[in-house]
């Protein structure tokens, strides 16, 4: 029975997620409640409470494309130069904010004008972003940005919030982006592309001061689109495993 009612949760959560509801949010919440009073530590509530900032990984262009077929579509990014963070919200409410060691800045990334303290949404709900110092030189934006999570209190320069990913959604990468934007985050511009000749073509444009002048970058950001070919990346055999990879000089 708990196997099951656990299952049954996933698998609304996962299409109210892709936005196909297809129970009410009070019946959803009353299935909730009744597995937190069966089983409080069950593997479902453990998943929901994990908010991990995963590395961003730096290479090679070359390591990153062995394996991919010519027509993967690949979504190129700026790499801006700040802080990492990850946000979780609880029923539509900012919980929990953390760097990449894993402190806590709650507290401090609530002021951050780029950052909704509140959303239209129930559970959990994870994103991955930059904080970072518009106008600014990558090195001093990165400098500027942990002077801020670093003061006690207040600070006068000017920062913003770039969200790049939810990280427990099963979207692709554009759609994951897109319901970022619709949320009220701010998204990086991106340029896509289906053949994986092309990647060398952007570091090119980018390294010549062509491409994302408006961000501090100190690179860009390759990542696969498909959700589906990210999943088999991370699970395949090979030395590079990631779907994602910051290349940079």
């Amino acid at each position: 029975m708990k196997r099951y009612l656990e299952e049954r949760i996933e698998w609304y959560d996962y299409n109210y997620r892709n936005g196909n509801a297809l129970i009410s949010d009070k019946q959803f919440d009353q299935l909730e409640k009744n597995l937190l009073r069966i089983d409080p530590n069950c593997d479902y509530f453990s998943k929901k409470n994990n908010l991990v900032l995963p590395p961003l990984v730096k290479g090679s262009i070359d390591e990153f494309l062995e394996g991919l077929l010519p027509d993967t579509r690949l979504l190129i990014e700026p790499k801006i130069d700040g802080c990492a963070i990850a946000l979780q919200y609880r029923n539509g409410n900012l919980e929990k904010a953390i760097s990449r060691k894993g402190t806590d800045l709650t507290r401090k990334i609530a002021k951050v004008k780029d950052i909704p303290n509140q959303l239209p949404l129930r559970g959990v709900f994870q994103v991955r972003g930059e904080l970072y110092a518009p106008n600014q030189a990558p090195n001093v934006s990165q400098r500027i940005a942990s002077g801020f999570l670093r003061a006690q209190e207040g600070f006068r320069e000017s920062l913003s919030f770039c969200s790049f990913q939810i990280l427990n959604s099963k979207l692709n990468q554009h759609e994951s982006k897109k319901n970022l934007s619709k949320l009220g985050f701010l998204t990086p511009k991106d340029i896509s592309c289906n053949f994986t000749s092309q990647v060398k073509v952007f570091k090119k444009q980018w390294l010549e001061g062509k491409l994302f002048k408006e961000y501090p970058t100190d690179g860009i950001v390759v990542k696969i689109n498909s959700r589906k070919l990210q999943l088999i990346r991370e699970k395949s055999n090979l030395d590079y495993r990631y779907w994602q990879m910051a290349i940079k000089h």
